[in-house]
């Protein structure tokens, strides 16, 4: 007779390597019998007839599976929250199933439920929540466009943040290495999210150098861009604020916009893309020294953010700004591209598919209520979308007051321009501006830097999942060079054209190549891997299937969301413009090489798994 006791370490390896394949990737878990498989090492037929060596196989599979899925309070796990797939057990057997899986509770977790929280608003919260969302409001119809962005937000940005969130947190594991699991074919959507998170780095990191130089530049007692006495004004250099004999023309350029073009860019030394010139070493300073404020918390932008609106509140013809950005211009709604704007919007404000949701998932436990988070955290980022268009237009209303014109004839300026001229301009010209100043851009940089950290943690996460066995030890040296890369590839947006560069990186390094990602993502899950088995991941983290609105938004509303924003884009492509400068065509053609560099790899890696992999089709998809 066999003793059950020298095959407790065999059990073990048994439990966690013989889960079968699916039909597209590896399953999480499964129910099976212990009697349908055999290994070659040894011959457990006879064994498993034993009747204690049988009892002792099923329960040292099922310690091991609890070990592995509960959470650190122990929690009982209900059995009717499990998925059941391909159920083929013995009648004999059929009462005491063991269940198999492939995860381990090795993998860091975060301490504290508010800890990722605040990693999750702090990604999804950025710099584009402050200028963009405030200026495609309204651009496209004010308070009507409330309309589409509630749309598009319910049926088609958080069903995906839903989406990634639950696959990060079920799967535990980076954005490279979880399609081995979902449906390997896919995989090199991993490798192209990974290319998209460096080029943003690229551009990112260089605008929350400008909002580091201008924070360094605020602790003065006169600010700066006050005067149109500094050496870099022109003569076209206008200050009209205590003034009452000045007229603005099309020509006037206000202290804060010759601060910004010519003293923190200096663009006056580059006449294009064609000449960028060297490189501004005051901001190279920026860059270097961003992670010196990662002290601040993420709670901190919305205190500043609280603080701004009630001073501008209170300034003269702050009714102007509120009226103009909710006045609801319901014509609107009938232009297609007001649409458009409005699923852009939210899809780049909650951030799908930059593999920042599924590595700050991967680290929670697998009963957290990730349903609950999707739910709060998008809620969290469309109000703040919508109390910072309060904090933007109470100033732009002030503006608009002193230099009597029309808001609309203020809030022209567009993306950064609004943060690093227009809002300046305004804090210069009130009572106390160095302490606006200082806590505004001060905002600015922590806003950049959350969102920043998110995007590194996503490649970090994806890299070291995917080469355990070669970053396992080597983790810092890994980071150190990933750093050095996103410095190095930042060295082009900090010459005198930086900004050129700057603005061509930010439309095609993550555009319709971002988009067109989470929509093969979306379609992989939900037609591939399968809503159904997605549904049943879902069961067995939370207890509850998804309801039928979740399914289809998941298998037809979002990605139908989705190829109307990349078919949208594609056929209207306006002239790319910064300032007065117009891009030349072949600087088109390299934003779309920048764009499809990323998007490739997914083509590239299916030509590679069909040809390098042996057997048919169908045995491809499951290896």
């Amino acid at each position: 007779m066999l003793s059950p006791l020298p095959l407790l370490p065999l059990i073990k390896e048994w439990v966690f390597l013989m889960a079968p394949l699916s039909w597209c990737g590896f399953p999480s878990w499964r129910w099976r019998s212990p009697v349908s498989v055999t290994l070659p090492s040894l011959e457990l037929s006879g064994a498993i007839k034993n009747p204690s060596l049988l009892k002792l196989l099923q329960l040292e599979s099922c310690r091991i599976c609890i070990r592995g899925r509960m959470s650190e309070q122990n929690s009982p796990v209900q059995a009717a929250s499990l998925p059941r797939q391909d159920v083929q057990t013995n009648p004999s057997q059929a009462a005491n199933p063991v269940l198999l899986m492939t995860q381990t509770d090795s993998r860091d977790k975060w301490s504290k439920k508010m800890d990722f929280l605040l990693s999750v608003i702090g990604f999804a919260v950025d710099l584009g929540n402050v200028w963009r969302f405030p200026y495609i409001c309204y651009q496209n119809g004010g308070g009507a466009f409330l309309i589409p962005y509630t749309l598009m937000a319910i049926f088609g940005g958080v069903p995906l943040f839903y989406m990634e969130l639950a696959l990060g947190q079920f799967h535990r594991t980076g954005a490279i290495s979880i399609w081995k699991r979902i449906c390997p074919i896919f995989k090199g959507i991993g490798f192209a999210i990974c290319i998209i998170a460096l080029y943003v780095s690229f551009y990112y990191n260089t605008i929350i150098a400008w909002a580091l130089y201008y924070f360094y530049s605020s602790f003065t007692g006169t600010l700066p861009w006050t005067s149109c006495d500094n050496p870099w004004n022109t003569p076209n250099c206008t200050n009209y604020f205590g003034k009452s004999n000045v007229t603005w023309t099309t020509f006037s350029k206000s202290p804060a916009e010759e601060f910004y073009t010519r003293k923190v860019l200096e663009i006056q030394k580059s006449s294009g893309l064609y000449d960028v010139g060297g490189i501004r070493w005051h901001l190279w300073k920026g860059v270097k020294t961003s992670g010196k404020v990662v002290w601040v918390t993420a709670t901190l932008p919305y205190i500043v953010l609280l603080i701004l609106l009630v001073r501008g509140a209170t300034l003269p013809g702050a009714w102007r700004g509120i009226v103009f950005y909710l006045r609801p211009d319901w014509e609107k709604l009938m232009s297609t591209a007001v649409w458009v704007d409005a699923a852009a919007q939210i899809f780049f404000s909650l951030g799908p598919g930059f593999g920042v949701l599924l590595a700050l998932a991967s680290y929670n436990h697998f009963n957290n209520n990730c349903y609950r988070d999707a739910i709060v955290t998008s809620a969290v980022n469309c109000l703040t979308s919508f109390l910072s268009g309060f904090v933007i237009f109470t100033v732009l209303g002030y503006m608009a007051e002193m230099r009597d014109v029309e808001v609309e004839d203020v809030a022209k300026d567009k993306g950064p321009s609004l943060l690093f001229i227009t809002y300046p301009e305004a804090i210069a010209n009130m009572v106390g501006s160095t302490f606006f100043a200082i806590i505004f851009f001060l905002m600015m940089i922590t806003l950049g830097l959350d969102s920043t950290f998110g995007g590194l943690e996503a490649v970090i996460t994806a890299v070291m999942d995917e080469y355990p066995h070669i970053l396992a030890k080597r983790r810092e040296l890994f980071v150190l060079g990933l750093i050095t890369i996103c410095f190095l590839g930042s060295l082009t947006t900090l010459t005198h054209g930086g900004a050129y560069v700057v603005k061509l990186l930010e439309e095609f390094g993550a555009g319709c190549s971002i988009l067109a990602v989470v929509l093969l993502e979306a379609i992989a899950v939900s037609w591939f891997y399968g809503i159904q088995r997605f549904c049943n991941d879902v069961k067995a983290m939370l207890g509850f299937t998804p309801g039928i609105f979740w399914k289809v938004c998941w298998v037809a509303i979002s990605p139908a969301f989705l190829a109307f924003i990349i078919v949208s884009s594609l056929l209207d492509q306006p002239p790319l413009m910064l300032f007065d400068y117009r891009y030349p065509e072949w600087s088109m053609s390299v934003g779309y090489l920048i764009g499809a560099s990323s998007f490739i790899c997914i083509p590239f890696y299916m030509v590679y798994k069909l040809v390098w992999t042996p057997g048919s089709l169908k045995q491809v998809r499951k290896s």
